[in-house]
């Protein structure tokens, strides 16, 4: 059940597994509950220069769904044209990339307290920082739940048990999961569902289906957020 001013790192079983069409469908459902909400997405690649600098598509659905004002910036403190990997991204454009570089920017959004708020990371679970750090650190350094988003394909029960037991591992809890179907062709789709429900320790937040149409409104509707634990 959501708490006042909760907060969770959103994560996913690899990249492209749609963390950002769940994130901002969640952010949606909360605010349709009478949450207020806010987001923050560390790093992104993949930017687009813009006349107000470089600019996410994902940051801005997030910051879209946020009931505070929120400058860009806010949300999206580092940003970077290449669609590659952040911390080579970061690399070419000659930055460190950090857990502290990441983690007051995202303490800052943190501070707002708002009924319900997201820190959506980049990829899958272990994507690189620099040296031998990942974003997974800066989920331990903010020390949230975990909402894993499983792109359902083929391989992603593997993918998603392998990730869950990496947050199990270090120290995080899993409060939900959201099947995202990726590929409505998959052989076996419910069994497949079925397995991730019986070996994910966590409740399913809702299944989202392939859509015409993926925006936050409409993916609202298949998503529960008082099923978080």
């Amino acid at each position: 059940m959501v708490e006042m001013s909760a907060a969770y790192f959103i994560t996913g079983t690899d990249t492209d597994a749609g963390k950002t069409t769940v994130a901002a469908g969640l952010l949606h459902a909360a605010r349709l509950k009478g949450l207020s909400t806010a987001a923050g997405k560390p790093v992104a690649s993949g930017c687009v220069m813009t006349a107000e600098g470089l600019r996410n598509s994902d940051a801005l659905a997030l910051q879209a769904e946020c009931s505070i004002e929120l400058d860009y910036d806010e949300v999206n403190p580092l940003a970077f044209a290449p669609a590659i990997a952040p911390h080579l991204a970061a690399l070419e454009a000659g930055v460190v990339l950090t857990v502290d570089s990441l983690l007051q920017p995202m303490r800052h959004i943190l501070d707002k307290q708002t009924d319900f708020t997201l820190i959506e990371g980049a990829g899958g679970w272990r994507v690189p920082l620099a040296g031998q750090h990942n974003l997974s650190d800066l989920a331990i350094a903010l020390g949230l739940p975990v909402i894993l988003v499983v792109g359902v394909r083929l391989g992603c029960i593997n993918h998603a048990v392998l990730t869950a037991e990496a947050i199990a591992r270090d120290g995080l809890h899993l409060a939900g999961w959201v099947a995202n179907v990726i590929d409505a062709q998959t052989s076996r789709l419910e069994e497949n569902l079925a397995t991730l429900r019986e070996r994910l320790p966590a409740p399913c937040l809702g299944r989202v289906p392939r859509l015409s149409e993926a925006s936050a409104e409409n993916v609202a509707h298949y998503l529960d957020v008082q099923l978080l634990n």
